[in-house]
């Protein structure tokens, strides 16, 4: 049984462990020159959830890391697999913040794809399940989550790029939700 002090440190041992990893890849892609068609992506994104029914809105705090493989650009479902973290605010009322959370843990597959005559922009679409936990109630909750996005990337150079992104998620025994969201990402 999970007790209400240790599930609040799942977002701090997240965020650590992902920052190692993405320090420990970039450190290996410094000494280890990509093949073409790679690239690395640390994203952190913010935005607000609409929940149905009702249309209350909720914060939702996003970081993850995906990995662009050059085999994979062919293929019709994915060129991106990703690794995600999510906080959502599950309370009744506020909207940043509440005892009430919603942790998500997911893997994904994004597909990257060209829009028509132009290249600061490209397009995305992003499918992804995984594990949500309700925390604030006497027990931990877990339930299937799973999600579509579609985005807009805006590049700002070969490193830098904003995402802004809509998706359509439900978690089981649930109402679904829809989030509008707004990121920074770092690629190597």
């Amino acid at each position: 049984m999970t007790n209400h002090a240790a599930s609040h440190w799942r977002i701090p041992i997240g965020v650590v462990l992902l920052c190692a990893v993405a320090v420990s890849v970039q450190l290996h892609a410094q000494s280890v020159p990509a093949p073409a068609g790679t690239s690395t992506d640390l994203f952190v994104m913010a935005g607000s959830d609409i929940d149905r029914p009702g249309l209350l809105p909720r914060a939702n705090y996003n970081i993850g890391i995906g990995h662009t493989f050059a085999f994979l650009k062919r293929d019709l479902i994915g060129d991106e697999l990703t690794f995600a973290y999510t906080y959502e605010n599950s309370g009744s009322h506020g909207f940043l913040h509440t005892n009430f959370g919603e942790h998500t843990e997911s893997a994904g597959v994004m597909k990257n794809f060209a829009l028509p005559k132009t290249q600061l922009i490209t397009g995305y679409t992003w499918l992804q399940t995984g594990i949500t936990s309700y925390t604030g109630n006497a027990h931990v909750q877990n339930r299937l989550d799973s999600g579509i996005s579609i985005g807009a990337i805006v590049h700002l150079n070969n490193n830098n790029s904003i995402w802004i992104q809509e998706s359509y998620s439900k978690v089981v025994t649930v109402p679904w939700y829809t989030t509008a969201s707004i990121g920074y990402t770092y690629s190597w």
